[in-house]
């Protein structure tokens, strides 16, 4: 719905127009930017199209977000006030309590246009706004803190913004029925990982590398590895401008500390967390060289991941293929290990965000059950063109087509449910539908996203060109669509030959189809998965990392994109829809600049033409009855001063005395709808006029001064108000005195049986008891000292609570108890390797797990083969053939009766415990553990186990728990393992045939 002012129009001339609605020449492109440039020169950055919110970057501060506006704003209606992003917060807000519906918000509008900030300052409103308990606090920080922690792992500086958002965000933030904010849910689209590895000149990674590399503190990247200097890590360096003056990078380290801390962050998590920030700055500085097998050295990185050195060295270097039964080990060049390398750090990272945002989830969810309502923000990127554009902008502007579609359909669903509730005939309004450019990108089976799945998915090579092709085949003469080859001799000169172009609903934009089939694919190979088992950061350990290996159709990049679009149009049609187009003044960041051929361009992209003309289609204003008979009945002697007939009558018989013609408005069953602006401005402009004659002195000939005496009517208007405000502070100090008669007669008899007189006093005892109770509860079940002297009203219910209270702490301390089992086993490791094994040190930190890996990650098969054996411990292993000691992945499973080693869904050996004659392990740093088998038959296959384990403490101890306890290679035959210390950790084959295990010796500690 679209409303005046009150005061913009007296001072339109000067300061334009505060509802884009109310131009006469709605039509005129020119007169737009002519009433946005008026208002952004004097400082005026919020201007209204309905209820829809225009909004100009400044680019300074303007003193307009504090505390006093927000309560300036609160619980006013829409149109009083100047247009705000409080003043459409908080309609929002009001709505939806009054009717209790869900709403969402869209914040769009291209990179440095103020969309983040517009974000932060609805969360900031509710945060004011929203009733207040300590609870409700609690849900209030995290919301606004969840913000500093996306903004550092999602956010980085480009060359149009210095803090852009590099995914879309959409956040629901749920209210009880009394308007009190008591939880929220984040959905993320699309993170741009390739920034992990590439910056262009000019912009930097992600906020947080730096903010680590610069604000940590010394004992944390001693930890990590790190030195405190960006350029020494190629992954913060390529755009060259790893500090910008305007980002101060320690200051937001500490706001990101403060914020995990609230948002419940455990002290492991954020240990994790930041140890995965560092892997993928030191996997940033493996060098590959091209030599023959192509081998990398690694440092640090592994060590933080949980990952042996070793197994990711073999994972870079080297690509699994199966052929038939087998599995070959096939070597990358440098450039394929570059390209894994670049792979596991966009992978990792990847995961990392959405561990990170579920976490956040996780301590805003709301747990109660009963209904709540809701207020959608969705902060998303906006249309994008650039001189090359790539596949991230080919989904960032079909995003947009897509919104644009949601947009006009929810805008005119709005406009002709209200003609329709009003009894209003409506008008067709003709707008361009860009369905036909939705389904040129997304239809089944002949759309671009259909189309490239099936260049990525299909045998043989395919390449980009091979899609461009494929694309040309199917997309021939549709009126959207132009390539080098398609296009007329004109447009053929404006296009490379692996260019397309699309006419998108703002304009035409060219892709080149470079990247596309990688980009799309966004491809691990499987043996990094592999390597992904042995991380022991949790973070990481999740099953589907995000590698395209298991369902390949739910990995591809653009399919995903698409189903998460479907999902998100899913969730916005169940909520009202209100609106927030923000716009860039300017490429310089400038204050006090407008560049009009810039804006023009965003005016386009953004639709606002478009939703001007829809919401002009029928009448430019409409206000309810009561409401506008309120404001202008001054104007007719005979609604002015009292009107006694219903509100629809004095309105009809205003405009009669106004002379509106019949053409000009429209009467409806509960509004007035005017059609042109300048009726309306002449209207209110008369109104201006007559409020100062209604102060003049009296001409009593006219009904509409008032019959007193000059100088009177302040005088009487003032007595008015110190009346009403007496007669409120009389009604306040009566109540006052009735509950404090009702409280001292309630302390008389506060020992008699429940009355009317004691009742409300007694209720108050029990409150303030359970109160006070509840804060100084028994911390331990031995302690017996603590507990509150109850009133006499509590007594009975007293020794209940206590009852109670104690079978909790009895229950808690049971359920912990398996705790002290888990650290004998820790005592038990203790005694076995204290002063026997290098590492063990470095072991004592680790917490003991009942089992390394979960049930859903055995093969179903070999569950039911072992499962009536009962499962006791398992561990993923890697397992070094007899012959060549070649290395392969394994699960080594306990059970009651056996240890098993499974790969996949065979079970390759079962070793009894009562065959098992010895465990070896050696004094060093490594992690081997050989177990010694006995076996009476020469013929059989069957000899010593030699694996590897990055948990082998634990394992050998609960080995030790399930059964009583040279190296053979198979019976008949010796085999022989050497070990020796050195500065880098490696295992091979030495010349001499023996297998060759080398660890890194540990100066902390000798045997």
């Amino acid at each position: 719905m679209s409303v005046i002012n009150r005061g913009s129009l007296t001072a339109r001339d000067r300061v334009g127009i505060q509802d884009f609605v109310l131009l006469d020449a709605y039509t005129s492109e020119t007169a737009f930017m002519d009433n946005l440039r008026k208002r952004f020169n004097e400082n005026l950055i919020y201007t209204y199209i309905g209820t829809l919110l225009v909004s100009v970057n400044p680019y300074k501060e303007l003193g307009i977000y504090t505390k006093k506006q927000m309560d300036i704003y609160m619980g006013v209606n829409f149109f009083e006030l100047p247009p705000h992003i409080f003043a459409l917060a908080d309609n929002v807000y009001r709505t939806m309590i009054s009717e209790t519906n869900n709403h969402f918000i869209l914040i769009s509008g291209e990179s440095g246009a103020g969309k983040t900030e517009a974000s932060k300052k609805v969360l900031q409103f509710y945060a004011v706004c929203c009733p207040s308990t300590r609870l409700l606090d609690n849900v209030r920080d995290r919301l606004l803190l969840s913000n500093p922690v996306l903004e550092a792992f999602g956010n980085a500086k480009t060359l149009k913004n210095d803090n852009s958002s590099q995914f879309g965000k959409y956040m629901d933030i749920q209210f009880d029925h009394q308007g009190a904010a008591v939880g929220g849910h984040i959905l993320s689209y699309l993170l741009e990982k390739s920034r992990v590895v590439h910056q262009n000149h000019g912009e930097r990674n992600f906020h947080i590398f730096y903010q680590l590399v610069e604000g940590g503190e010394d004992e944390l990247l001693r930890w990590l590895g790190l030195e405190r200097n960006c350029q020494k890590y190629r992954y913060l360096i390529q755009g060259e401008c790893a500090k910008v003056s305007s980002i101060n990078d320690k200051s937001d380290w500490k706001t990101v500390q403060k914020a995990l801390t609230i948002i419940e962050f455990s002290e492991k998590d954020i240990e994790h967390l930041f140890a995965i920030i560092a892997s993928v700055l030191h996997l940033g500085n493996v060098h590959f060289e091209a030599s023959a097998h192509g081998y990398a050295t690694l440092n640090s990185s592994a060590e933080l991941l949980g990952i042996p050195s070793n197994i990711l060295q073999e994972g870079l270097t080297h690509r699994k293929i199966e052929a038939k039964a087998e599995e070959v080990l096939s070597p990358f060049t440098a450039e394929h290990a570059k390209y894994a390398r670049d792979a596991l750090a966009k992978a990792i990272y990847g995961r990392t965000f959405t561990w990170l945002v579920n976490k956040i989830n996780e301590s805003l969810v709301n747990k109660d059950s009963t209904r709540k309502t809701v207020i959608g923000l969705l902060d998303i990127y906006g249309f994008e063109v650039f001189d090359v554009n790539s596949f991230e902008q080919f989904c960032i502007n079909f995003c947009n087509e897509k919104l644009q579609q949601l947009f006009i359909q929810l805008t005119l669903k709005s406009e002709q449910e209200e003609y329709e509730m009003e009894g209003i005939e409506w008008e067709p309004v003709p707008y361009f539908n860009n369905k036909i450019i939705c389904d040129l990108v997304e239809e089944k089976h002949r759309g671009i996203i259909s189309i490239l799945d099936e260049e990525c998915l299909r045998p043989g090579e395919a390449t980009d060109f091979t899609f461009l092709e494929k694309l040309e085949e199917k997309m021939c003469g549709h009126p959207h669509f132009v390539t080098h080859k398609l296009a007329d001799q004109k447009t053929r000169k404006t296009l490379e030959r692996g260019d397309f172009r699309l006419l998108h609903y703002a304009g035409e934009v060219t892709y080149s189809v470079v990247g596309f089939i990688d980009k799309n694919n966004d491809l691990l190979y499987r043996n990094i998965k592999e390597v992904r088992g042995f991380a022991t950061v949790c973070i990481l350990s999740w099953p589907d990392i995000t590698e395209k290996i298991i369902d390949i159709n739910s990995k591809i990049v653009a399919t995903q994109f698409k189903s998460s679009l479907a999902g998100l149009t899913e969730i916005l049609m169940t909520k009202d829809p209100w609106y927030v187009r923000c716009l860039k003044p300017n490429h310089c960041k400038q204050p006090d600049r407008f560049d009009d051929v810039m804006v023009r361009h965003q005016v386009k992209y953004l639709g606002l033409m478009e939703h001007l003309r829809v919401r002009r289609a029928g009448f430019a204003y409409r206000r309810r009855y009561e409401i506008f008979l309120k404001r202008y009945k001054a104007l007719c002697p005979d609604t002015w001063p009292h009107w006694k007939g219903t509100p629809a009558e004095g309105v009809q018989r205003l405009i009669k005395h106004l002379g509106y013609k019949p053409d000009e408005y429209k009467m409806g069953r509960t509004k007035i709808f005017i059609r042109h602006p300048r009726t309306l401005f002449a209207t209110e402009d008369a109104f201006e006029i007559c409020k100062h004659e209604l102060g003049k002195a009296p001409a009593t000939s006219d009904k509409r001064r008032l019959p007193f005496p000059e100088g009177v009517v302040m005088i009487l208007i003032e007595t008015c108000w110190r009346g009403l405000q007496a007669r409120r502070e009389r009604e306040r100090r009566a109540w006052a005195v009735k509950v404090i008669k009702k409280f001292i007669k309630g302390f008389m008899n506060r020992n008699q049986p429940v009355s009317m007189d004691n009742s409300d006093y007694l209720a108050f005892v029990r409150q303030s008891y359970l109160t006070r109770l509840k804060d100084n509860l028994p911390k331990s079940v031995l302690d017996k000292t603590i507990w509150l002297t109850p009133p006499p009203i509590m007594q009975e219910a007293s020794v209940l609570l206590r009852k109670l209270h104690t079978r909790l702490l009895v229950r808690k301390y049971v359920r912990g108890i398996s705790a002290q089992q888990k650290l004998q086993i820790k005592a038990l490791t203790s005694d076995i390797f204290k002063g026997r094994k290098e590492n063990y040190p470095q072991s004592v930190c680790q917490p003991f797990a009942d089992t390394r890996i979960s049930e859903q990650d055995i093969n179903i098969k070999v569950l039911q083969l072992i499962c009536p054996e009962g499962i006791k411990y398992s561990v993923p292993v890697i397992k070094y053939d007899r012959n060549g000691f070649r290395p392969r992945f394994r699960q080594l499973i306990f059970t009651q009766a056996a240890a098993y080693l499974v790969e996949e869904a065979k079970i390759k050996q079962r070793v009894n415990y009562s065959s098992l004659k010895g465990v070896s392990v050696s004094d060093l740093s490594d992690n081997f553990l050989i177990l010694h088998v006995t076996c009476d038959d020469t013929k059989q296959k069957v000899g010593d186990c030699l694996l590897y384990l990055t948990r082998m403490h634990y394992t050998y101890t609960e080995l030790l728990s399930f059964c009583s306890v040279r190296f053979d290679i198979q019976p008949g035959k010796e085999g022989f393992v050497d070990f020796k210390s050195s500065s880098e950790s490696m295992v091979y084959r030495a010349k001499n045939g023996h297998l060759m295990v080398v660890s890194p010796h540990n100066p902390m500690h000798t045997t």
